[in-house]
C-alpha cells in the first residue's frame, strides 16, 4: 500500500533512539521530509545522518528540550524555513522517574508535568499555524499502555501519560473543523533502551535475574513476545498517512494483545 506519505514535512520528537527513531525511520523511508529533535545535538544529528543514508529520504536533526518552550518553537520555525512548512507533527517525550505515586514530591511531578504534557501542548502550538496554512495535517501522540492500564511502581508516568490521552481526544474535536486530524498510539512492551531500564528496575525490585523477570513479562503478553520499533512504527506511519484520512480522536494499541481492556 502506498501511504502517500512522499514529500510530506514531518515533526519527530525524542527521535534520536527508541520509538521515535523507529518512526522517523519509517517515515522517511516513505518519502516524507524528516525533522528529528532530541537533546543531544550530536547524538540527533547523527541519528539523522544513519536514517539518510539507510532510507535515501530527506532527514535532518535540531536539538531541542523537550522542558524548553522557546527550543520547541526555534524547532518548528526551523523545520518550516528548511522544508517550507508542516504536515505532520509526532509527539514522544523520555519517562519520568520510576515509582509509586506518593513517593513523589512536589517539584518531580512539575517537572514530570512539564516534561510529558506541558511539551506536548507546546508542540501542538507551534505547528498549527503552519497545518492550517497548509490546509490540514495530523498530529500523532504516543503515550503508554499506562493510559488503559496503570503500570506498576510507575505513578508519576501513569498519571501523566493519562493527561496526554485525555488531551489527544479534546483536541480531535478542537482541530477537526480545521481539517487537522489527533490520533494517540500505545505501545505495549516494545524493546527499546527505556523498556530495558524499567525491566532491570523491576528484576531487582523483585530479587530475580533480567532473563527470568523478561520470560515472565513475554508469558503475560498473548503473542509471547516483545514488539520491535519497526512493528510499532509502521502503526504510526499508517495513521498519519492519508490512508487513514476518516480517523481522528481514536486510540491504536501496538502490544501483542498485552491490554486486557475491553476498550
Amino acid at each position: 500500500m502506498d501511504l502517500g506519505l512522499t514529500g510530506k514535512v514531518a515533526m519527530v520528537a525524542g527521535a534520536s533512539r527508541g520509538l521515535g527513531y523507529g518512526v522517523a525511520r519509517i517515515l522517511a523511508a516513505e518519502g516524507a521530509q524528516v525533522s528529528m529533535a532530541s537533546r543531544d545535538t550530536s547524538v540527533v544529528v547523527a541519528a539523522a545522518k544513519l536514517i539518510g543514508e539507510e532510507t535515501g529520504g530527506t532527514v535532518f536533526g535540531v536539538a531541542a528540550d523537550a522542558r524548553s518552550r522557546e527550543a520547541l518553537e526555534a524547532w518548528s520555525r526551523t523545520t518550516v524555513e528548511r522544508f517550507g512548512g508542516i504536515d505532520i507533527l509526532i509527539t514522544n517525550t523520555g519517562g519520568p522517574p520510576a515509582g509509586a505515586a506518593g513517593s513523589f514530591e512536589d517539584d518531580v511531578w512539575r517537572s514530570g508535568f512539564e516534561l510529558i504534557v506541558l511539551s506536548v501542548i507546546r508542540m501542538v502550538r507551534a505547528v498549527l499555524p503552519s497545518m492550517e496554512e497548509r490546509g490540514g495535517g495530523s498530529i500523532l501522540m504516543l503515550t503508554s499502555s499506562s493510559v488503559k492500564e496503570p503500570i506498576v511502581n510507575l505513578g508519576l508516568s501513569n498519571v501523566l501519560r493519562a493527561s496526554v490521552a485525555a488531551l489527544a481526544k479534546t483536541l480531535a474535536n478542537e482541530l477537526a473543523p480545521r481539517r487537522i486530524r489527533v490520533n494517540q498510539l500505545i505501545p505495549g512492551r516494545i524493546a527499546t533502551d527505556r523498556l530495558d531500564e524499567l525491566d532491570t528496575i523491576n528484576s531487582q525490585r523483585q530479587g530475580i535475574s533480567l532473563s527470568d523477570y523478561r520470560n515472565r513479562a513475554q508469558t503475560t503478553i498473548p503473542l509471547g513476545r516483545y514488539g520491535t520499533p519497526n512493528e510499532f512504527a509502521c502503526a504510526a506511519a499508517f495513521l498519519v498517512s492519508g490512508s487513514a484520512s476518516y480517523i481522528s480522536g481514536a486510540t491504536l494499541q501496538v502490544d501483542g494483545g498485552l491490554i486486557r481492556s475491553v476498550f
